[in-house]
């Protein structure tokens, strides 16, 4: 039999499915980049602020988890562009989109502690503990369900 036959639009085929998911992949990571990056860089220059002296030591801790969970994310969403560029050339697609799409899940969890962190944190040096708890509980319910719970609950559903 030819190599010319069947296996090779197979190998065809799965060439395409391989480009369209990494394709998804990187476009995935460009919607959730700028966003940490904004977060990153405001948590930067928070301590340079008059009022950051004010903040009580349960608020630094906090600003403290608020900007290394935003670093975590940050260094999670950026890692499978180095990760492809550095294996790109060795014909392991399947590997490099299974890592970028585990590297993209875990940066948007730390995305989200991080934002709701950062709720938490401006709602209680504005407000009250209480208040905070109560907004930062509902910012994480909501990315919660629309990052990761309605996907969860479909595929839960679907089998």
């Amino acid at each position: 039999m030819s190599e010319t036959g069947p296996r090779v639009k197979r190998d065809d085929d799965e060439q395409e499915r391989l480009n369209r998911q990494l394709l998804e992949l990187l476009n995935e990571l460009r919607v959730a980049l700028p966003g940490v990056q904004v977060l990153f860089a405001f948590l930067l220059a928070v301590p340079f602020q008059n009022r950051f002296s004010e903040a009580s030591s349960f608020e630094r801790h906090v600003y403290l988890f608020t900007l290394l969970t935003s670093a975590a994310a940050t260094a999670c969403l950026i890692s499978p562009t180095g990760y492809h560029r550095l294996l790109f050339q060795r014909g392991d697609r399947p590997l490099i989109i299974q890592h970028g799409t585990r590297m993209l899940i875990a940066g948007l969890g730390f995305l989200a502690l991080a934002m709701t962190s950062a709720v938490f944190l401006v709602t209680e040096f504005l407000f009250s503990t209480t208040t905070a708890v109560v907004v930062a509980a509902g910012a994480a319910s909501l990315f919660f369900w629309l990052w990761f719970g309605a996907a969860l609950a479909r595929r839960a559903r679907e089998g």
